[in-house]
């Protein structure tokens, strides 16, 4: 699933994470925030999880940014995306890959994923492209 951000901006939910929170909490609570999806409603797949990390400015200040992905799945099909989107889909990896053309970055992570789901589910990968 991708969530549309606008102006031509297809991306994967993430937040920031708040005090006290582990990395794996912040995405629950991000994923609920940003489509509904209840904690209860999503399996973490196990093991999976990667980095996205790069340099930006905020205002006159460098940043340094490091973004923890997760791997987690749903039965729910149905979303309610959040004030920060401006609506969803769900995609296979192929149309995911392209929606993503921009981004090498999270193009790597959706690349990972799905060979993490292939080497886990090797009876399904002709559904997931």
């Amino acid at each position: 699933m991708l969530l549309y951000r606008g102006r031509g901006i297809w991306d994967f939910a993430r937040g920031r994470m708040e005090g006290g929170e582990r990395s794996w909490q912040t995405a629950f609570r991000e994923v609920q925030e940003e489509t509904g999806l209840l904690r209860s409603r999503l399996k973490m797949l196990p093991n999976f999880k990667v980095y996205e990390k790069f340099p930006y400015k905020r205002g006159k200040q460098n940043v340094f940014k490091i973004v923890i992905f997760y791997l987690a799945e749903t039965r729910q099909m149905e979303i309610k995306v959040s004030f920060e989107h401006q609506g969803y889909g769900w995609f296979s990896y192929n149309e995911a890959r392209r929606l993503l053309s921009r981004y090498r970055q999270r193009q790597e992570i959706l690349h990972k994923a799905f060979d993490y789901i292939r080497r886990i589910f090797p009876e399904r990968p002709e559904k997931l492209v």
